[in-house]
């Protein structure tokens, strides 16, 4: 194993309640895994993937979990373009000038 050093910036796995812990309330397929959380800090000793460690926060509060990533990536975005959204944008805008709402 590649052991991650001290101060590197990383992200953590925890989870937060069991599937016996899950409020009785949520879809089946939800029950049945746990809730995890993932939380980004730095290590405060080194570690291994896999292994329990603690980490700080960005903010200075500090966690412990399994060290499931080094150097994390942010990996959202804002998906596929709608093209309908751009045919809203032209009738806003002609409304905008001419208070036309059919965007003729």
């Amino acid at each position: 194993m590649v052991t991650v050093p001290k101060g590197s910036y990383v992200e953590i796995t925890k989870e937060v309640l069991s599937q016996n812990q899950r409020a009785p309330q949520i879809p089946e397929d939800t029950k049945k895994t746990p809730l995890m959380m993932k939380v980004k800090g730095f290590l405060l000793e080194d570690g291994e993937i896999g292994e329990t460690v603690k980490i700080k926060t960005v903010l200075g509060r500090e966690q412990e979990g399994s060290l499931t990533s080094d150097n994390p990536r942010y990996s959202h975005d804002f998906g596929d373009i709608v093209p309908e959204i751009f045919k809203v944008r032209d009738s806003i805008k002609n409304f905008m000038k001419t208070g036309d709402c059919d965007g003729q």
